[in-house]
């Protein structure tokens, strides 16, 4: 019997679980993570407004392992050796005769201040805090912002800091009190969102401009202050920051055979194989993709890049040829709390709807439809 570790509980490790077992039903699933929860990061945007709570958004996976036939295996990934057979865990060590990585990717945390801004998409905590400082402010400045990792474009977050920012203008006119506030949206980036196309740039700061929102783009930061946004060109008060830095590896990979990219990342082909081992795939954001320059870091691309590797693998432990490739696409809804706006890019075509409270509810029933697989 095949023996298959898969690293991470998120939505590259969740769906290639399930690609796995709808390929192979006999086959052995270690899946390896912190807690046996999924915790739906898309919908953190609707935390500080009350839209979701956290209970909302973590789904116990008890059941789903249990129906998908998984060990899962409790603990944190230290380290990796023996070309990929052995993961080490400050739980005992694992063996596996194939691996797929999917523990995601980590912040980049090494601006000075950085302390003093809260990075939403690290979690529900993080969220929470944003919607209690909001909640206890009388006014002020709110400063929203992001950054990429230069030497890996494709690792960066923006999307989600829009919804934010947008979210946030949505909440305070609701509770009638946004003239008490400035919203200031900063970024190192000339055109931020440029990797959702040049359409929607235009799209995104046309509306920043609509809701008096101010702007300060194009000038790299150089250090946060506990009341204070500081780049080259420019320094501005803020009462609360909320900021999200460019991605790179896991700690863990530090203690690997791993091959990485100049950002950190682990190296992989179109099969969403890693370089030069056997038996071992990654998919989202621990991985280092070939692809265009716009290929995000978002849970579609995670999870089309594990069915893939999923495919793959099993297809490279039974001695057969893994040509599965990945389909590189980008689709979002851009939402504001009330209503959103759809852009979807792929290699052929880049397509952005008008904002419409339609696609604020569709965004909605598809985080339902989603988490459904997992409950």
């Amino acid at each position: 019997m095949k023996k298959i570790t898969v690293i991470g509980a998120g939505f590259a490790g969740l769906t290639a679980v399930r690609e796995l077992r709808k390929q192979d039903k006999d086959c052995e699933i270690t899946l390896i993570a912190p807690r046996a929860e999924l915790h739906y990061l898309p919908s953190l945007i609707w935390i500080p407004s009350g839209l979701r709570k956290r209970e909302d958004i973590i789904v116990p996976l008890d059941n789903f392992f249990r129906r998908m036939k998984v060990k899962f295996h409790q603990a944190s990934v230290t380290g990796l050796r023996d070309a990929g057979r052995t993961v080490e865990t400050d739980n005992g060590e694992v063996s596996n005769d194939g691996l797929i990585i999917a523990s995601g990717g980590r912040f980049i945390k090494k601006l000075p201040g950085i302390e003093h801004a809260i990075t939403p998409c690290e979690g529900v905590d993080a969220a929470e805090k944003i919607r209690d400082r909001i909640a206890q402010m009388d006014g002020g400045t709110i400063a929203f912002g992001f950054a990429g990792n230069p030497k890996e474009p494709s690792a960066m977050r923006g999307g989600p800091m829009f919804e934010f920012l947008f979210g946030t203008d949505t909440l305070l006119k609701k509770q009638g009190r946004r003239d008490k506030f400035k919203l200031v949206f900063f970024s190192p980036a000339p055109k931020p969102g440029n990797r959702l196309g040049p359409k929607a740039v235009g799209k995104l700061l046309g509306e920043m401009k609509r809701r008096n929102i101010e702007t300060h783009l194009g000038h790299k930061m150089k250090a946060f202050e506990s009341n204070k946004v500081i780049t080259e060109a420019v320094e501005f008060a803020a009462d609360l920051i909320i900021f999200m830095p460019g991605m790179t590896g896991n700690k863990w990979f530090d203690n690997s055979e791993l091959p990485r990219s100049e950002g950190g990342l682990i190296k992989a082909n179109q099969h969403c194989k890693v370089e030069g081992m056997d038996n071992v795939y990654v998919a989202g954001d621990s991985g280092s993709f070939p692809g265009p320059d716009w290929m995000p870091k978002q849970a579609h691309m995670a999870d089309l890049q594990a069915e893939a590797a999923a495919k793959n693998l099993l297809s490279e432990l039974n001695g057969q040829t893994a040509d599965a490739v990945f389909k590189v696409e980008l689709v979002c809804i851009v939402d504001s709390n009330d209503r959103g706006i759809m852009i979807s890019r792929n290699m052929h075509r880049n397509t952005m709807l008008p904002g419409t409270v339609l696609m604020h509810w569709a965004k909605r029933f598809f985080e339902k439809m989603y988490l459904r697989k997992y409950r």
